[in-house]
């Protein structure tokens, strides 16, 4: 598959989320300009969105842009490494500040998080053993075992649940329907059980185009299957409460795009810029 192709599907996509406020509070960007530290949620094991590299430091794209938020607040980033389903569930207690971990802004999780800003958008699509010739399409996936993150975008759409909260998203339709869902902490985990061989744990995996790309040029022995069946607005996300911080992280994101920040680590990550609709 041509990874640049995808980025002409995305057009028509909005560029941003309208936050959802309860408050006006001021509580996390005050305890950010105090303590002159952004503690910043993302993940691990999502070459080239966020991994560990081979000095032992977690880089990536997601965590070159929380970084580059943090230097606009005039902060020092400090990465964490929750679990998926601890960010994406809110209430953080101020655990951390923000979330810059490639989430998808969907209806159902808006009702505990705010997502000020939308920072790039990537494809989904289906990932199979190299072994496997029978897989042309995601509905010959039907009735298969397909893994994917839990509580993530992908889970959601093997289960036919997901609603994403943007205008403007292109159209799309369930067309796999796996007989078994095996879910991962994270996509790493999934690419590990697919690698052990065609259908030893799993029949594929629901990733996005960049990991598999990435997956397939370190020499996995993975290819993609069909098509991108959605195409994701990724937001960082914050939680309720705190309307004069989205406030901010808008206004820095916005600084981003217009300056050419986030287009040129896009392209030092992924090759292309993913980080605009048109």
């Amino acid at each position: 598959m041509n990874f640049n192709s995808t980025k002409m599907l995305l057009a028509g996509m909005a560029m941003s989320v309208a936050p959802l406020m309860t408050t006006t509070a001021g509580e996390t960007l005050d305890r950010v300009m105090e303590t002159k530290t952004l503690v910043g949620a993302t993940a691990d094991g999502y070459p080239p969105v966020a991994f560990t590299d081979e000095n032992n430091q977690l880089t990536g794209f997601d965590v070159e842009v929380a970084r580059e938020i943090a230097k606009r607040l005039g902060a020092e980033f400090k990465p964490v490494t929750p679990s998926w389903e601890a960010q994406v569930a809110g209430n953080w207690a101020g655990r951390w500040d923000i979330a810059v971990g490639s989430m998808t802004p969907t209806t159902a999780r808006a009702e505990v998080l705010d997502f000020p800003a939308v920072y790039y958008y990537t494809p989904a699509i289906l990932v199979a053993h190299k072994d496997n010739t029978s897989f042309e399409k995601a509905s010959d996936l039907d009735g298969k075992v397909v893994g994917a993150c839990a509580a993530c975008s992908y889970e959601d759409y093997l289960r036919h649940k997901l609603v994403m909260d943007v205008e403007g998203v292109p159209a799309f339709e369930y067309e796999v329907t796996p007989g078994r869902i095996q879910t991962y902490e994270s996509d790493g985990m999934a690419f590990d059980d697919l690698r052990l061989g065609d259908g030893v744990r799993v029949d594929a995996v629901l990733s996005n185009v960049p990991t598999a790309t990435a997956a397939i040029e370190n020499n996995m022995p993975f290819r993609m299957v069909g098509e991108p069946l959605v195409y994701e607005p990724l937001a960082v996300a914050v939680d309720k409460g705190d309307a004069e911080f989205s406030a901010k992280i808008t206004e820095i994101v916005d600084a981003m795009r217009a300056d050419g920040t986030l287009k040129a680590l896009s392209e030092k990550w992924f090759g292309v810029d993913l980080t605009s609709a048109n």
